[in-house]
């Protein structure tokens, strides 16, 4: 039975088979392709930052981060002010909130029965789109980071501009998503503390318990993340063991023949990108004990992901009061792109999970791009013998609208991932 997969960015189809009444196996494919990995390639490095923010209209912001950090990781000795860096992590925390906020309420609670509640959506996401403009000029693509720094000079009349957008959405998210103070919200380690609240994340929790759909969208209980900042911590997690010494170097990408888009492993196994496995990772209390109850399933997924946002709100604020606006946005490098030749990496954490750049450079231009996405990650079609995340997420279940609903617990981006 095949299934087009749509209110995603872009299209995914899903090719089911049964066994006694049951799935047994799901063939993922992306149709289409961009090539912008091809398209970079003989193009100045410089390119590279107008064209990479164009990957995706979700999630532009974490491309253009992660193009610039890869380009300066070519260079020998490369000086980058403190401001810099902290305007860079303030938009691209604010690019994953909006992300969250939408993915919430256009694509879940749909399929809970809820209306989509546009304005819900639009609402909290235009104020980070607001936010990440005052410092990029516009949202989406913007090319606001360069090699060096960033090109805004922030005043004290920004700051307070971007202080009241972070005010305004913890504001909504206090009366609308779970009404309490986020403070206690973030410091919560128990699930039945949320249960008991109002708001939408209670309201959708308590479904799915009353559904019984807590059994559903588990997979191998194998998390890791790449990207790594002054909140979000790299390391991979098995279960509840989580260690820090991972490197780029065992990523690997795999050619898929049914899809466009390729397979991404470590080690050859598997892994789980996205906002679980960075509270799995970060030993976030109220996740940790979603997971301690109930797995790696949906319901630890959802609350994950929408936990995150008051994290990151309130982590913005503590950014912003180190933020030293007498400092120079932009230090000019002392080697010009054109005269470089060298290899560059980054690693950033987007909505979906860890995003992965490597660039080549010979003579000045681009030699090789490499982008490896999310969505690779956690949609990698494998073998009834070797399943990929969302795969395995799904064997089992009874039907496909049940598959659905799992299957975009993971939020589905085949634009990004067929670059």
């Amino acid at each position: 039975m095949i299934e087009l997969i749509e209110k995603i960015e872009g299209e995914a189809k899903l090719d089911f088979s049964f066994e006694d009444g049951k799935i047994d196996f799901v063939d993922i494919e992306f149709m289409t392709a961009r090539n912008i990995e091809k398209i970079l390639k003989g193009k100045s490095p410089l390119d590279a930052l107008v064209i990479n923010p164009r990957v995706c209209g979700i999630c532009g912001h974490a491309h253009l981060i992660a193009t610039v950090q890869a380009l300066e990781d070519c260079y020998e000795n490369l000086e980058i002010s403190n401001k810099a860096k902290i305007i860079r992590e303030l938009t691209l925390t604010f690019e994953l909130i909006q992300n969250h906020f939408k993915w919430f309420y256009l694509t879940m609670r749909p399929l809970f029965g809820e209306k989509q509640e546009v304005l819900k959506a639009t609402y909290p996401s235009q104020l980070m789109a607001k936010a990440i403009a005052v410092f990029g000029g516009q949202y989406p693509h913007t090319s606001y980071a360069i090699v060096g720094g960033v090109v805004c000079d922030v005043t004290e009349v920004d700051i307070i501009k971007v202080k009241h957008y972070i005010e305004e959405a913890i504001k909504f998210f206090e009366t609308n998503v779970v009404q309490a103070d986020t403070k206690d919200f973030l410091v919560c380690d128990n699930v039945d503390k949320v249960l008991k609240k109002s708001g939408d994340l209670p309201d959708i929790l308590k479904g799915i318990k009353k559904k019984k759909y807590l059994s559903y969208g588990k997979t191998y209980d194998r998390f890791i993340a790449f990207g790594e900042n002054s909140y979000f911590t790299k390391g991979k997690s098995h279960k509840t063991i989580a260690t820090h010494n991972i490197s780029i170097d065992y990523v690997k990408e795999y050619t898929n023949p049914n899809s466009l888009a390729k397979n991404v492993m470590y080690k050859d196994k598997y892994y789980e990108v996205g906002p679980l496995a960075r509270a799995m990772i970060n030993k976030v209390p109220l996740v940790k004990d979603a997971h301690r109850r109930y797995g790696d399933n949906i319901f630890s997924r959802i609350i994950a992901r929408v936990c995150e946002i008051p994290q990151l709100l309130n982590h913005s604020k503590e950014l912003l009061e180190q933020l030293d606006i007498s400092e120079p946005s932009y230090i000019e490098p002392l080697i010009d792109i054109t005269q470089v030749n060298g290899s560059g990496e980054s690693a950033v954490e987007a909505a979906r999970g860890s995003l992965i750049h490597k660039v080549d450079i010979e003579n000045g231009v681009i030699k090789n791009y490499e982008i490896i996405t999310p969505t690779q990650w956690n949609l990698g079609n494998g073998t009834k013998e070797n399943l990929g995340v969302s795969q395995k997420a799904m064997i089992g279940l009874e039907d496909v609208k049940t598959a659905e609903l799992v299957f975009k617990t993971f939020d589905v981006c085949s634009v990004c991932t067929t670059h």
